[in-house]
């Protein structure tokens, strides 16, 4: 008898797997040691710019200055509802001015370079920012290093000198720059929530960086993750990518088909008023010379005509006491 419930319980075991979300790890869109194939090649994921493999880490971007690089999965994610876990290493020279940063793609479209942490604006899909420099000109209420969220329909344009706060869904700070220990974040969509969360205290411990409802994104699109520096600089590595599935197929939501819908969000945080870049002065270096030139010379001029004017009066009074 015992035997027999050991063999039931082991069915169950192997049933329940087939759907268990912490176990199932979905190969296809994971990324893990040993990383390269054949050649030069990484199975399942195409990487491009300034993105070199070795066999420790992928690094998307060297600690030099106007470098971009990406790494893409070539495999469409039709999974609803998953758990992406990225181990991550952002560290450099730079002591006090380091950046650009990193992102973290769920996107229609991939492979294509633009002005977003190495990824084209407008995109489709969602966007999760690990913005190590502040560019914004008003008062931040959070420090950098900092992730937020973002999610796009095609019509909303990343505001890089605003650092992207009139677009973010929530954000958090994250204390993950130049430390010894790894460092981690996890992204979960699921039934339409949107989480992030992170282990950058070396607690081998997620702790929430926020959690947003109302969130709605299409399945069919890639994953993927870029980085960028710019006048500042900094090494973005990637040591693995885990998705794992948290479809459950008795859950008959779980089976609506999303092929064909528009990445949307219910809800984004107040926007921040802008704070304007001051205006640059419509005068040249050499006309400010000039000017400044001109200005001196009006200036002897009238302090010449000054004495003169005055040992003119002196002599005129001297005259007529004699």
């Amino acid at each position: 008898m015992f035997p027999q419930l050991v063999q039931i319980a082991a069915l169950l075991l192997v049933v329940n797997a087939e759907w268990n979300t912490k176990d199932y790890m979905k190969r296809e869109h994971s990324l893990i040691k040993p990383y390269q194939g054949a050649g030069m090649s990484v199975p399942f994921w195409d990487f491009m710019g300034s993105t070199m493999v070795t066999s420790n880490y992928v690094r998307i971007t060297p600690d030099l200055q106007s470098a971009q690089g990406s790494l893409w999965n070539t495999v469409p994610c039709n999974v609803r509802n998953w758990e992406l876990q990225v181990h991550l290493k952002i560290h450099g020279k730079g002591k006090d001015l380091f950046g650009d940063g990193m992102a973290i793609w769920y996107a229609k479209d991939r492979m294509v370079p633009g002005p977003v942490f190495g990824n084209m604006d407008y995109h489709h899909g969602l966007a999760v920012i690990i913005d190590t420099y502040s560019n914004h000109n008003g008062p931040h209420n959070h420090q950098h290093p900092y992730i937020s969220a973002m999610v796009n329909n095609g019509t909303l344009h990343y505001d890089h000198d605003r650092d992207g706060t009139h677009t973010q869904l929530a954000g958090c700070e994250a204390k993950m720059r130049n430390v010894d220990h790894d460092t981690y974040i996890a992204i979960r969509y699921e039934q339409d929530i949107l989480s992030v969360s992170t282990d950058m205290e070396n607690k081998a411990a997620w702790k929430e960086c926020f959690s947003v409802r109302g969130i709605r994104l299409p399945t069919g699109y890639y994953f993927g993750i870029t980085a960028a520096t710019g006048d500042l600089s900094d090494i973005h590595d990637v040591l693995s990518v885990r998705l794992y599935e948290l479809d459950d197929p008795n859950n008959g939501k779980d089976n609506e088909d999303r092929s064909q819908i528009v990445p949307q969000a219910s809800y984004f945080e107040p926007p921040r008023d802008h704070v304007d870049d001051p205006k640059p002065s419509s005068l040249s270096g050499v006309k400010m010379f000039l000017l400044m030139m001109v200005g001196a010379i009006a200036i002897i001029a009238c302090v010449v005509f000054s004495i003169m004017f005055y040992q003119k009066h002196q002599e005129n009074t001297r005259k007529r006491f004699y």
